[in-house]
């Protein structure tokens, strides 16, 4: 009986969430370049800000991506504490418009990425600010294409969520799973109405204008948040009144594949701030997560015929709800079945983001701790 009353739960949280008006399932939003728009577009108003931390495998290749969009753009590289010689590499790739500046060491209360973009902002003069992550390749033409965006819908801040290399096993299973989750939790919808209460922006590629940007107060005004891109997008739409989109795109790409390790570390970054560093929240999200992904599983293996059907429903209804993504990112359809076991391997990464926050710390990122009460 127990099983068959939490199978029933767990069937119609899944069917509830395929019917909100929302969506947050879907795949709708999305945008990729046009390889047309450079020709129509010019980039001298975008300022390219690129915080970077010991990615010298990576960063020739990224700002290889700018050198394909179609118009020198104004690039500025702020060079964060890196020991590997970032900063030596980016001189040496030739990129047009290129200024490599060292951050100042971080002061306490600030996050290295916000404290290195901070630095940068102080030197843009464009309408507009791009903020692009070091590990990130960006297709030609896309940049012309946020901007074309940007202007057309007057939106204040452009944001996409950039593809996973799909270069390895946990990188193609997990990462698509990650924006899934994401999205669950942002829905992209709700957050692209205008007045709407969500807000929501994948910081690895957002495009902002200047002015909202420093309406809010520049990054000072996110100062030791952890998730600062959404807390931008929240501050560009409700405090400024700006509109705001996010949307996914093949036209971004990470170009470093996540292993187990630096998967786990990624998500435990920001889980518990997520659940606002409530143990409370994080026990609902537990019983929440175990109805929804275990009870299934667990009906249709020791339940009865009436379990086991309602098991095999609400596995069904889950599977549905993840088809868009996994068809967006071309994974194995298999990836859809084992949709549970990525649910319970989420929350133990939570359990982790709340053992660092019980240790004393906020969040743990680059070779660096945040502590509780930094900020």
């Amino acid at each position: 009986m127990v099983w068959t009353d939490l199978a029933a739960v767990a069937a119609g949280a899944w069917c509830a969430l395929l019917l909100v008006p929302w969506q947050p399932w879907r795949t709708s939003e999305r945008l990729e370049a046009d390889l047309t728009s450079p020709a129509r577009v010019a980039l001298d108003d975008v300022t390219v800000l690129m915080p970077a931390r010991n990615e010298a495998p990576v960063i020739a290749r990224s700002l290889a991506g700018l050198a394909n969009q179609g118009a020198p753009l104004k690039t500025i590289l702020i060079d964060d504490g890196s020991t590997d010689g970032t900063a030596d590499i980016a001189r040496h790739v030739g990129l047009a418009d290129l200024t490599v500046i060292q951050a100042p060491p971080l002061t306490p209360g600030w996050t290295g990425k916000l404290w290195a973009l901070e630095h940068g902002r102080q030197m843009v003069t464009t309408p507009y600010v791009l903020l692009l992550d070091a590990d990130i390749a960006l297709r030609p033409g896309l940049v012309a294409t946020l901007l074309e965006k940007a202007r057309g819908e007057r939106l204040a801040l452009v944001s996409l969520m950039a593809a996973p290399a799909m270069s390895g096993f946990w990188d193609r299973w997990w990462m698509p799973v990650f924006i899934y989750f994401f999205k669950l939790l942002y829905p992209f919808r709700l957050a692209n109405r205008p007045t709407a209460g969500t807000a929501a922006a994948a910081g690895g590629c957002l495009l902002v204008a200047r002015e909202a940007l420093e309406g809010v107060g520049g990054f000072g005004a996110l100062q030791g948040a952890v998730i600062d891109d959404c807390t931008l997008a929240a501050l560009v739409k409700r405090r400024r009144g700006g509109a705001t989109w996010i949307g996914l795109t093949h036209s971004a790409v990470m170009l470093r594949a996540a292993d187990l390790r630096g998967f786990w570390r990624m998500v435990a970054r920001t889980a518990f701030t997520q659940l606002r560093y409530s143990y409370t929240l994080l026990a609902a999200c537990a019983v929440i997560m175990a109805i929804v992904f275990v009870a299934p599983l667990a009906a249709i293996v020791v339940g009865d015929a009436t379990a086991c059907a309602l098991g095999l429903a609400a596995w069904g209804l889950m599977g549905v709800s993840y088809v868009p993504t996994a068809r967006f990112y071309r994974q194995s359809p298999w990836t859809v079945a084992a949709l549970p076991a990525a649910g319970v391997a989420f929350l133990l990464m939570t359990f982790t983001s709340a053992l660092w926050y019980a240790r004393g710390l906020r969040s743990r990122w680059k070779g660096r701790d945040y502590r509780r009460g930094s900020a």
